[in-house]
């Protein structure tokens, strides 16, 4: 039996994994001490579940040392007190950052953040498929440069820039290399030795954990990566990010980390069924369906899809009681422009505002992607059937004038 609504908007957020609730449940009733209060055995244990789960963090992205993982309230605090907090540190060496114009905001608007005071910012572009140019990174590199941030994963779209590649080259440069990998981690395997990065964002939401917990990735040799912190007061994690520690919260992320790792396999091959179950069904039911970025290289639970002659707003409004999804980034929800990733991407004018995200989690189901199919496929041709534009373009007439725009890939 099917539950309404189906959740398909993971991007956003995940469901927590009950094994995941269980083990963050002791931590929020007996075991309630303080991780920083080590001498009796309530802030041992509770230091103790902090410890685990960084070690768990860590093994995850193959960090060489657990004290490498730093925790945060989230990746937008992850990203904030990477770039700002590197900027400050090695303001002496170089004042330049590079970055991309598909970023979260919460490395553009760091970006924005830090020009004021000085600092330059080179913003790469993509291309249709939302993928930059490694050789314009290249040349934008110069002596002033400090650190290049790339994001895994598109939050949006979905899109997997070659984290490789660009670990590799900001070494051959002597450059720190950041990534935010909220979208990414837990969902696709992420060694930071093999990949050349030096700072990397997580969020335990993003990976079937707790909200308001997250970690930056800070590594430790070759090289050493030092920041100012942008919280100060107790000296925790490092001194790099001072505050009482979160401990339900960090228990719950080590579990969900833990079971990544074991899983991340098969739950990629899973979605990626369901997910072409549901790109192969839409585009056999309607014509003038767009795929937004890259098929080749994205996440197995993302799908980006522009259904032509339809205002986003409206569809989402007509599936609102019985599927659960998004125009876009969960950040940007309350701003009426286009989203500046589909912008970045060259999606034409007339779609930027038809946009529908859907992001499967582990917990979908293939009668779930049935009806998806089946609903959204009434509620755009009920929406079509209002639309005069659409019925000029789209009718008998049109089809004959122009029988293949049956939908295309961007």
């Amino acid at each position: 039996m099917i539950k309404f609504p189906i959740y398909l908007d993971s991007h956003s957020t995940t469901p927590v994994d009950p094994r995941v609730l269980k083990t963050m449940k002791p931590f929020l009733e007996e075991e309630f001490g303080n991780a920083s209060s080590r001498f009796h055995l309530y802030g041992r244990r509770a230091a103790k579940a902090v410890e685990d789960a960084r070690e768990m963090a860590a093994d995850l992205i193959g960090a060489s040392s657990a004290e490498e993982i730093i925790f945060t309230s989230g990746a937008t605090e992850s990203d904030n007190l990477a770039l700002k907090g590197a900027a400050e540190m090695y303001r002496e060496r170089g004042n330049h950052i590079i970055t991309t114009a598909i970023e979260h905001k919460a490395v553009l608007d760091s970006c924005k953040a830090l020009e004021r005071k000085g600092y330059e910012v080179t913003c790469l572009k993509v291309d249709r498929q939302g993928l930059i140019d490694l050789e314009e990174l290249r040349v934008a590199i110069n002596d002033r440069t400090i650190l290049i941030s790339v994001m895994a994963a598109n939050n949006e779209i979905g899109v997997l820039e070659d984290i490789g590649a660009i670990g590799r080259l900001a070494k051959e440069r002597g450059v720190l290399f950041h990534t935010d990998a909220a979208q990414a981690c837990g969902r696709i395997p992420l060694r930071v030795e093999e990949l050349g990065i030096d700072l990397m964002s997580l969020s335990s939401h993003k990976m079937y954990g707790p909200k308001g917990v997250g970690a930056l990735y800070v590594r430790k040799k070759n090289p050493r990566v030092r920041l100012v912190p942008l919280i100060d007061g107790g000296g925790h994690e490092r001194g790099l990010r001072s505050g009482t520690l979160n401990v339900p919260g960090i228990a719950g992320f080590g579990a969900a980390c833990a079971l990544a790792k074991k899983e991340v396999p098969a739950d990629s091959a899973r979605l990626l069924s369901l997910r072409e179950r549901l790109r192969k069904g839409l585009f056999d039911s309607l014509d003038s369906v767009f795929i937004n970025g890259s098929m080749e290289r994205r996440l197995a639970c993302n799908l980006n899809v522009s259904f032509a002659y339809v205002e986003a707003e409206s569809l989402l409004i007509e599936l609102e009681k019985e599927i659960a999804v998004s125009s876009g980034a969960a950040c940007m929800s309350a701003n009426p422009e286009p989203s500046h990733v589909l912008k970045a991407i060259g999606v034409e004018e007339d779609l930027l505002h038809t946009s529908i995200r859907f992001g499967l989690h582990r917990f979908n189901t293939e009668e779930e992607i049935d009806f998806t199919v089946k609903r959204v496929a009434e509620a755009v041709r009920k929406i079509r059937a209002q639309s005069p534009i659409y019925g000029l373009t789209r009718g008998p007439a049109a089809a004959k004038e122009n029988p293949a725009h049956t939908g295309r890939e961007i």
